[in-house]
């Protein structure tokens, strides 16, 4: 029976890509018109930019296995140098290794869909046409709008929105920067330097809002925001603004995923809400199937490879 993934951003790429290379039959159904989700982009006067996760960082082996495939084939690298802070902060801490993609993270989203059956375009709005396993690859909100028992789970996650907004200038008229953690901000929570991040150099600056700001005409408050943190002589000549509905949860659950109702759920609402929780979230759900359609096949582990 073909098992149906809705959600085509890295956790449920992960889960199809999973069950796809132990032999489970499997589908993809997006509603955006590329694979993605979160770590999709916009483009800008011609270039691609990242507009949804700004980074992501490795500590389990099998997702630097990934990453390190990635890295062999030109699609990541690892993003040098450390964030500055603004605002209070404690210190102390070590930075981890960041990595970012010369395509933009979208394109680790093409490579994990490549060879499998991805159906982009398509708006699921009733889980009863599908008689087989389904998983739900997507924050808690959006999945209890398909599956309302799942509403207690998103209100537990507590997921907040965000703005993100792009800002090209005529040059690169600030210092040199990484990117940088903003605390305490009425607007801005990071700031990333897209040139240095993507290694071309383009004087861009993504930056990610509160909240309270996570509203696309927010967009000119945003620039005037960057504008004063870091003193720049000029404005952007050019905006670009993606809204997340639910970008971040605030208390993610300890486990790898849930099941409501029968119903699969992951995405990087379980563990830390980093791009490596949601591979891992996929991998621990593809490893319950292929052990639910092969009893007599030991479980692999919740953080599968």
């Amino acid at each position: 029976m073909t098992v149906v993934v809705i959600g085509a951003g890295i956790a449920g790429l992960a889960c199809a890509r999973a069950l796809h290379d132990a032999g489970v039959e499997v589908r993809v159904l997006e509603r955006a018109a590329a694979p993605g989700g979160r770590l999709g982009g916009d483009v800008l006067d011609g270039r691609p930019v990242d507009l949804g996760a700004a980074y992501f960082t490795v500590s389990d082996p099998g997702f630097a296995a990934v990453a390190e495939r990635w890295r062999r084939l030109g699609l990541a690298h690892p993003w040098p140098g450390d964030f500055a802070v603004y605002g209070p902060f404690a210190g102390g801490r070590t930075q981890p290794v960041r990595w970012a993609a010369p395509g933009g993270l979208a394109s680790l989203a093409e490579d994990l869909a490549a060879g499998l059956h991805v159906t982009c375009g398509v708006a699921v709005k009733d889980l009863t046409v599908f008689d087989g396993t389904v998983v739900l690859a997507m924050p808690a909100p959006e999945a209890a709008l398909l599956l309302p028992a799942a509403a207690e789970l998103a209100a537990a996650q507590d997921w907040q929105p965000s703005l993100a907004v792009a800002l090209r200038y005529r040059r690169r008229c600030w210092k040199p920067l990484t990117g940088a953690f903003v605390n305490d901000h009425p607007v801005l929570t990071t700031l990333c330097d897209d040139g240095t991040r993507r290694g071309d150099g383009a004087p861009v600056l993504v930056a990610h809002t509160t909240p309270g700001f996570a509203i696309e005409s927010a967009a000119a408050d945003v620039e005037a925001a960057v504008r004063e943190l870091l003193d720049l002589p000029e404005a952007a000549v050019t905006v670009a603004a993606r809204r997340w509905p639910a970008a971040r949860p605030t208390r993610p659950s300890d486990s790898a995923f849930a099941q409501v109702e029968g119903v699969y759920l992951a995405g990087d609402g379980f563990g830390r809400p980093r791009v490596e929780a949601a591979w891992l979230s996929g991998r621990s759900v593809a490893s319950v199937i292929v052990g639910n359609q092969n009893p007599k096949t030991p479980r692999t582990a919740s953080r599968a490879r």
